[in-house]
């Protein structure tokens, strides 16, 4: 079998379902991680650091040129910049609200992207998927108990609504980030773009931890839990950053990437089995309207 050639579907499906569930399970660790005093902007340098070395491993095993088109250079910079404010924003999130309703609220990416291709000359959304995006929101809506809390049945504290709001942002700057890479990056070699954007979310992270922008960003783990949390979110993430964007030609992401929308799920899973947050039934049910949503609007029909 060439060396390009595509896994078979059904290996395919379970590999991306498998790095999905990996990527709710770094949250999971970082939410344990940030319990136990681990500063934010240490996570995110402790992961992007060790992922970066792996992908730069690879670039060199590929023999893979550095050169970038000169006019290239300013959007693979911002679109570094961007990715760097998603992930403070990711794990923001996940500190302050449980971990699956920050990735439903992150998923919004998706319904973002589309309105912000809209907004940019682009094809306006079709029925079919303003139908699901209004069918998203409105899922969004029960899963996030807004009727309850708004009916004072529910505590909504400060950080609460910061946690949306983070989420919020993070789906926002995920939408912009994708917008650029489809249409100033996309002659790029996936691994080098991937290896760029991680050094600057690098370098970037080190310089605000250094600067002493975010009190406490680089503080050290007050227990044992906390290092196995920083260790378990570093490996989780760099092996399924690393194997997504190893595998990519061979995972026919065209057809399979709905798959990855499995991750709220298991975000929701892992936070119940681990950290004992639970949802009520309407929050249940709202997050299953959000990923079958999101399903449906990400899935494209392909020949064969």
């Amino acid at each position: 079998m060439p060396a390009s050639a595509p896994f078979p579907r059904h290996f395919a499906v379970l590999l991306l379902a498998l790095l999905a569930s990996a990527f709710a399970a770094n949250h999971i660790a970082a939410r344990i991680a940030f319990d136990h005093d681990t500063g934010l902007l240490l996570a995110i340098l402790c992961r992007s650091g060790v992922t970066l070395l792996v992908l730069a491993g690879l670039l060199l095993w590929q023999r893979q040129s550095l050169r970038l088109p000169a006019a290239t250079w300013r959007w693979q910079l911002l679109t570094g910049l961007l990715i760097a404010i998603q992930s403070f924003c990711i794990y923001s999130a996940v500190a302050r609200i449980p971990v699956a309703l920050a990735l439903l609220v992150v998923n919004l990416a998706p319904i973002l992207l589309a309105l912000l291709t809209w907004a940019l000359g682009g094809g306006a959304p079709s029925r079919r998927s303003a139908l699901l995006m209004g069918l998203i929101l409105v899922g969004l809506v029960f899963a996030l108990d807004v009727p309850a809390r708004l009916a004072g049945q529910g505590t909504t504290d400060a950080r609460w609504w910061q946690g949306i709001g983070f989420g919020l942002t993070a789906a926002a700057v995920f939408a912009c980030a994708l917008r650029i890479t489809d249409t100033r990056l996309k002659q790029l070699n996936g691994t080098l773009r991937s290896t760029l954007t991680l050094l600057v979310v690098f370098l970037s992270t080190a310089v605000a931890g250094l600067s002493g922008l975010l009190p406490g960003g680089l503080g050290l783990p007050t227990a044992a839990p906390g290092w196995w949390a920083l260790a378990c979110l570093v490996l989780l993430y760099g092996v399924a950053f690393s194997l997504l964007f190893g595998c990519m030609a061979r995972l026919d992401i065209g057809r399979n990437a709905p798959v990855m929308n499995v991750e709220p799920v298991a975000g929701l899973f892992f936070g119940w089995l681990i950290l004992d947050q639970t949802l009520s039934g309407g929050q249940l049910f709202g997050a299953l309207i959000v990923v079958a949503g999101i399903l449906l609007l990400t899935y494209r029909r392909t020949p064969g």
